[in-house]
């Protein structure tokens, strides 16, 4: 089946309030979306919503790519070669993992649908479901317990709490969130790279109940990690791509566990190669995400699920939206992210 038409935009969305997390603040943020149009009608959709100081790239700039005469490149082309396509387009657009990630989400969601089957399906189901964990960013002790209740009734199981300004701060917010909820609530937190290595010390003797650690050094100090030997440190912004999760999973780690992010990884393709090296090393993975739609969420949940090391998910990006382009995807029960059974990702565009 041949594709015919190939269309992108660039969309700005309100969050529904603002939040920080160690050195940004953010109230909105802008996403790009691609479509796929094939000769029988059927629109594979894709989008890109990178975090710049982390890979560089604005969704402003994946926007622009994707107005590229070379993206046009692929009208003619069948939807079979949709994954020489998007080796192809990776290639072109290296280090742009935004722009890959919506070439690669709209090319599996045209040839799911095509196929009528789910992505998921492609890849063969692993994990059956998880809990996500939902996000807490910096705030006073009072504002976070009053959040965490709110996730609580809401049927979430796990917080994931931002920290990485002030270590003091840091420890007695998460010591007032596990007395008050840590019977029933796993909390893990995420210092978004501002410890320094006794500042990390520090919160793991004071706080041994944490159920895991989120890159908590600046890239560049890992090595640092080494002699921690700890089992609740998490790579995030070192895991950028195959080449970064091979270093990183050689003996002796910094890391016992990966953060794969789609708009880290280039879309489902360069995750699962993440993935798989991880796999082979016995290193567990954590999918995550920036502020999203659900069409990427649902992409990054279809890719967790065919992992059989998939341990974590940590995919609440939609969530803070206001308002989003599509509907559908997965429904959340209790905290648990289920996938939908539907051709492609099972989302349906609503704007």
């Amino acid at each position: 089946m041949k594709i015919v038409a190939v269309r992108s935009f660039l969309k700005k969305m309100a969050l529904t309030k603002p939040y920080s997390i160690a050195g940004y603040t953010f109230s909105d943020v802008s996403l790009a979306f691609l479509e796929i149009e094939l000769a029988n009608g059927i629109v594979g959709l894709g989008t890109g919503s990178p975090a710049e100081e982390v890979v560089g790239e604005t969704a402003e700039m994946t926007a622009e790519h994707l107005a590229s005469d070379f993206v046009q490149t692929m009208v003619g082309r069948d939807i079979a070669d949709f994954q020489s396509l998007i080796t192809s387009f990776r290639l072109h657009f290296a280090h742009l993992p935004g722009t890959q990630a919506a070439i690669d989400i709209a090319l599996h969601d045209a040839y799911g649908k095509y196929r009528g089957v789910s992505v998921l399906s492609l890849y063969g189901r692993q994990v059956k479901t998880l809990a996500t964990s939902v996000t807490i960013g910096i705030m006073s002790v009072a504002e976070a317990l009053e959040e965490a209740i709110a996730y609580e009734k809401l049927g979430f199981k796990i917080l994931k709490v931002k920290t990485g300004t002030s270590v003091g701060e840091d420890i007695e917010r998460f010591q007032k969130l596990h007395e008050l909820l840590g019977q029933r609530m796993k909390i893990r937190v995420d210092p978004n790279q501002g410890y320094t290595l006794a500042d990390l010390q520090q919160f793991i003797a004071a706080c041994p109940q944490v159920e895991l650690i989120e890159q908590p050094l600046p890239v560049g100090q890992e090595e640092a990690l080494i002699a921690l030997k700890s089992p609740l440190l998490m790579a995030d912004e070192s895991i950028t791509d195959s080449e970064a999760a091979l270093r990183f999973s050689v003996q002796p780690r910094a890391f016992q566990i990966f953060n794969i992010k789609l708009m880290k990884a280039g879309g489902i393709q360069g995750a699962l190669e993440i993935a798989h090296i991880a796999q082979k090393s016995q290193i567990d993975l954590f999918w995550g995400c920036n502020d999203e739609s659900i069409l990427s969420i649902t992409a990054a949940l279809h890719a967790a699920y065919a992992m059989p090391n998939t341990k974590y998910l940590d995919l609440d990006g939609s969530f803070d939206l206001a308002e989003d382009l599509v509907t559908g995807g997965f429904v959340l029960r209790d905290g648990y992210m289920e996938v939908l059974d539907r051709p492609g990702f099972g989302v349906n565009r609503i704007l």
